[in-house]
Order: C-alpha cells, then sequence, then structure tokens
C-alpha cells in the first residue's frame, strides 16, 4: 500500500471550514501511509503603486499576505495532525491556480492531485478555461477531483477502460486505470468494478438497408468481440464477472449510468488531452464523462504526456491603475 507516498492538496480557498477535498485526501493518507501537502496559490492581482501610497513595500504586502494564509493552511493541518496524519503548508504567490498547482506538484514529486470540482452548468465547457478542467488538461499527474462533499464509507470503485481502443487511448493507459482503481478500492475497503462502453448496432432500430436479422448479429459480433477484448484486459486480475459491466453505447452515457448503478464513491478513468479546431468543437470524452458523474473522479494520462505549464512560477501578478480623471 506504499503506491502514493505524497499527496498534493489544493486549497481554493484556505479560510472555510469545509475542505472535502482536504478531508479526502486524509483518508488517503491513513489508510496509506501517506504525506499531504496542503497547497495554496495567491493569485490576487496587486495593483501598481496602491501599496506605497502607505509607505508599504510590495515585499512588505507579499509577506504578511502569505503569512496570513499560512496562518490559515496550517490551522487546517493542526486538526489533520492530531489524527495522525502528516501534514506540510506550503503558498506562493503566483497564478493561474491551475499552473500554479501543476508546477507545485512537478517540483515535489508527488503521485497525486486533489483537488475540488467546481460544479455549474456549463454550455461548452471545453471551450472555457476553468481551473478544474485546465487542471486535468495540463498534469501528468493523477488528479482526482472530489465532486461529493461527504466522506467515503468502503467506497466501491469504477474503472472505465476502453480496450478496443475505440476513443483512440494508447493500450498502455487501461493498465495504469485498473492498477490505480485496484490500489483504491483496496485502500477504502470498497468493491471494484469495471465498465467498457463499445460501439453496438442498436437491435431495436435496424441499420438502413440492413435486414434486422443480419443487425442482430452485427449486434452479436461487436459484443463477443468487445467481451474477449475485455476479459483479456482483466486476465490476471481477481475481478468477479457480476462487476464486469460490458455496455453498448457511448462513454457519456454509459459511465455515468453504471456508476449510478453500483454506487461508486470514485470513477477512475483516462484522458488524452486534445488541442485545435477539433477539440474545439466536439470537446472531450473525458470532460463531458466526468461533468455528467455524480461521483469523485481520478483522471489519469498516457505515461508519455508532459506537463504543459512552464517551470518558473509567475509571481504577484501586477495591474496598472486606472487613468487619473
Amino acid at each position: 500500500m506504499d503506491r502514493i507516498k505524497q499527496i498534493v492538496v489544493a486549497i481554493k480557498t484556505p479560510s472555510s471550514r469545509r475542505q472535502p477535498p482536504m478531508q479526502k485526501a486524509a483518508q488517503l493518507a491513513k489508510a496509506t501511509g501517506a504525506r499531504l501537502l496542503l497547497f495554496h496559490a495567491i493569485t490576487q492581482p496587486l495593483m501598481i503603486d496602491a501599496w506605497s501610497m502607505d509607505g508599504v513595500s510590495l515585499q512588505d504586502v507579499q509577506k504578511r499576505w502569505k503569512a496570513s494564509v499560512m496562518k490559515q493552511l496550517e490551522k487546517l493541518a493542526d486538526g489533520l495532525r492530531t489524527d495522525g496524519v502528516t501534514v506540510e503548508c506550503n503558498c506562493t504567490w503566483d497564478f493561474p491556480a491551475y499552473e500554479a498547482v501543476v508546477r507545485f506538484a512537478e517540483k515535489n514529486k508527488a503521485d497525486l492531485i486533489v483537488a475540488e470540482r467546481t460544479e455549474s452548468k456549463r454550455l461548452m465547457p471545453w471551450l472555457l478555461r476553468f481551473n478544474d478542467w485546465e487542471l486535468i488538461r495540463r498534469s501528468a499527474i493523477p488528479v482526482l477531483l472530489v465532486k461529493r462533499t461527504t466522506p467515503w464509507k468502503k467506497a466501491a470503485v469504477l474503472a472505465a477502460i476502453d480496450p478496443l481502443h475505440t476513443f483512440a487511448k494508447p493500450a498502455k493507459l487501461d493498465t495504469a486505470i485498473l492498477d490505480e482503481a485496484t490500489w483504491l478500492a483496496e485502500a477504502m475497503g470498497g468493491a471494484l468494478h469495471v465498465v467498457h462502453a463499445y460501439p453496438g448496432a442498436p437491435t431495436s432500430m435496424p441499420l438502413r438497408g440492413v435486414s434486422a436479422d443480419l443487425s442482430q448479429s452485427i449486434e452479436k459480433q461487436a459484443a463477443t468481440s468487445a467481451r474477449k477484448a475485455l476479459d483479456a484486459e482483466l486476465e490476471g486480475r481477481n475481478i468477479p464477472k457480476a462487476r464486469r459491466h460490458l455496455v453498448a453505447g457511448h462513454p457519456v452515457d454509459v459511465v455515468p449510468k453504471t456508476a449510478k448503478k453500483v454506487r461508486a464513491g470514485i470513477v477512475a478513468m483516462g484522458a488524452v488531452s486534445r488541442s485545435g479546431i477539433k477539440r474545439l468543437v466536439i470537446g472531450n470524452t473525458a470532460e463531458q464523462v466526468l461533468d455528467a458523474l455524480p461521483c469523485d473522479v481520478l483522471v489519469l494520462k498516457p505515461s508519455t504526456f508532459k506537463a504543459r505549464v512552464p517551470e518558473k512560477t509567475r509571481g504577484t501578478q501586477l495591474v496598472a491603475p486606472p487613468p487619473y480623471i
């Protein structure tokens, strides 16, 4: 159970008493002995010359602000330490927040990032730059996005894999998803389920120019191929047939429905970051699934993926004062 040793917890609001990501990261830490790194990026812009009016230097402002944040973080950490969790607090002036989190996690060789998923209804979320979306797009380190505030209680873990590689995910990514999902299920004392959404011809609506019998035959062949691929991927893993869910359909529909069916506390899934016009138009399957899921989500990237943020911190965000009238 030493798979995860360093967990970075992205703290959005240090003054808040409710910190679901921190509490769930603490559950993992207690189960595995991992160390928690509480991190907050101070992204508040400072107006140039505003502080000098009181004879205070920029360095003084930064120092006082950082000290205030560290005090709040230490207060959060003290509650965890009394429960036997090893915690370290960190904050820095840096922006945007998602870049700062990835930079800090990479620098500290973290094995996992735990962050809060901001819930809101978005028309086309892949067109916008929100911290939670950008975090999963840019981080090479696995990201656990916390969507539910309630603690895990023997949480069932659902691993969403694609052994047919219909959605262009690398073959080794499925192995990583299964490994991490297995680890999570063991750590939380919950059951491990696996779901594979495969494209199948709908038997209730025969294909144009194809008889109903032939349509059913195509559907049966698709299911058989998908079953063989799934069983081959799970060979050697102790996962009962009742927990192997093979469902015809698109992952955007299948994964959330299966998660509800098995009452999953966590869904482990992969994401292949895309860029360019194609991604702007069709979005990303992982993002659409994530938005529809009723539970927390662990997102993994291919081993070849590299963090897409500059290595150097940006420091304080300075803005010019409004023109005098």
